[in-house]
């Protein structure tokens, strides 16, 4: 009997350890998912040949690497007790079965039984979100309010002006823009990197945002109708920027107008004496920007005349960009960036717009755009040992951004052009049709394409050959690794690479 129950021990600590080993993947999924129970059942609907694996890959590699937050560990620590309970339930059902036939054989059922709580463990998980779910909801409550308040004692106290920025693309990239130049005069805190949901604003809010902080700058983002609300009635924006309004999250939105109205809820949650700041060359954009009622600049290069912030004699090259920057009121200036492509020069004008309301002069706005630094991964040049240009785009591809790029290439005059990237994701319904589309652009510019992943970028290569494009300068790989490891075989020094996209963690084609 002894011999018997150490036996079952040893099955219970083996079945354990390599339960939570397990578990690592999936609560990494989720986070991607945002704990949302309901994306992660489609996350694992999507992707169960590779979720269902009976191992997961040691050499699995993420661009976004698992974070152990409080919340994430408070899920760790009740996910444990949930696999606990099920080996427990599991021991105390084996120990009946010895009792009555007093065979060895009732392990044998503990380790099937075992097996499969290793193997469900994706399953699992949401069973203990589930249970975390009304807990965690507390918290985040208690520290969103903490976070609204103390927006709003430093607006009272202190002045604090709050400018908040959405946009189905372009928001991070404007948000640092602004930053930059509104250093020109004030002391000012942004969100990190792409921190735009309601915990990663309370979060810099609650610990980083103080008194001494004249201009708090706040990126917004959303999934969901709702969700820009919920963060701007966090933040209390006085300004409010829109920079973009497109194709993006199209699985989440379905329909252009469902973004349109998402992103309009920034402008409706501004004060009455609010100031609403529109990039009207965008088709999807004008039109909120014209039904808006409350104080309105609108910014871009077109029609200059329906402008109050507009940039003219624009030159555009592989080293960045001339123009001359003027906003109706203060007059024209000569400005330069280092920043590339002409899409940059329109969130270049957003900075300068909200520079502009929060009382900027033009020499002030002009010293703060030739600052401006290229943000990580959205088109910035990085040097390459090999003596080829390298210029990085790999943040979350959408079809304006990328032909954006694929413009800002065509600009290089010397060497071979060479792209990698699997195409654009996310785009619901219209993800085969863009991607062909892109396909069509792609030979205009293109001299060799490497493609990641066979489904996902098979509307590029159709519409490559549809074109005809050399196929022998086409590539199809597994992985960037494979499509780098490729790279070096073609490329030499003097050609520019293009690398556009990179599927996030939670996409798998396998």
């Amino acid at each position: 009997m002894i011999i018997f129950y150490l036996c079952e021990f040893i099955i219970i600590c083996i079945g354990l350890y390599f339960s939570y080993y397990r578990s690592n993947y999936p609560i990494h999924m989720l986070q991607l998912e945002g704990y949302d129970n309901k994306e992660y059942k489609n996350w694992i609907r999507e992707n169960k040949d590779h979720v269902s694996k009976f191992f997961y890959s040691k050499n699995y590699k993420s661009k976004t690497p698992l974070v152990w937050t409080d919340r994430a560990k408070r899920l760790l620590k009740t996910h444990k007790l949930v696999n606990f309970i099920c080996f427990l339930i599991g021991a105390i059902i084996t120990d009946i079965i010895y009792e009555n036939t007093k065979s060895y054989l009732s392990l044998i059922g503990l380790i099937i039984f075992s097996l499969l709580i290793y193997y469900f463990q994706y399953v699992l998980l949401l069973i203990s979100n589930a249970i975390r779910k009304p807990k965690e909801e507390k918290i985040n409550l208690g520290f969103y309010l903490q976070a609204q308040e103390k927006i709003k004692t430093l607006k009272k106290e202190s002045g604090l002006k709050v400018l908040g920025i959405t946009g189905s693309f372009g928001k991070t990239s404007v948000k640092f823009i602004s930053d930059t130049i509104l250093k020109e005069k004030y002391r000012t805190k942004n969100t990190p990197s792409s921190f735009n949901t309601p915990m990663g604003l309370s979060k810099v809010i609650n610990n980083e945002l103080d008194k001494n902080h004249e201009v708090f700058i706040a990126e917004l983002g959303a999934k969901q109708k709702g969700e820009i609300d919920e963060v701007a009635k966090l933040v209390s924006p006085d300004i409010g920027i829109i920079t973009a309004v497109g194709p993006t999250h199209m699985h989440l939105f379905k329909t252009i107008e469902n973004i349109q109205n998402t992103k309009y809820e920034l402008i409706e949650d501004l004060p009455e004496d609010g100031i609403a700041i529109f990039n009207y060359d965008n088709d999807y954009v004008k039109p909120l920007a014209d039904k808006t009622k409350k104080k309105t600049y609108r910014y871009g290069i077109k029609d200059i005349e329906k402008l109050d912030v507009y940039a003219k004699d624009i030159r555009v090259n592989e080293k960045g960009s001339t123009f001359t920057l003027g906003i109706k009121g203060l007059g024209e200036i000569s400005c330069s960036s280092v920043l590339l492509g002409i899409h940059n020069i329109s969130n270049l004008l957003a900075g300068a717009s909200a520079a502009y309301v929060l009382g900027l002069n033009l020499e002030q706005i002009k010293n703060g755009i030739e600052k401006v630094k290229a943000v990580e991964h959205r088109l910035n040049i990085v040097p390459s040992p090999a003596g080829y240009v390298v210029i990085d785009d790999a943040f979350n591809s959408n079809p304006v951004g990328f032909r954006a790029a694929l413009s800002v290439i065509d600009e290089f005059k010397e060497g071979k052009k060479i792209i990698i990237t699997p195409g654009m994701v996310e785009l619901g319904a219209i993800e085969e049709e863009e991607n062909y589309k892109i396909g069509i652009e792609i030979a205009k510019v293109c001299d060799y394409v490497i493609l990641v992943g066979q489904k996902i970028s098979a509307p590029i290569k159709r519409a490559l050959i549809d074109n005809n494009f050399n196929e022998d300068r086409i590539f199809t790989v597994k992985s960037l690794n494979d499509g780098t490891s490729k790279l070096v075989e073609i490329a030499k020094a003097g050609d520019v690479v293009l690398f556009e996209n990179d599927l996030p963690d939670n996409y798998n084609e396998e």
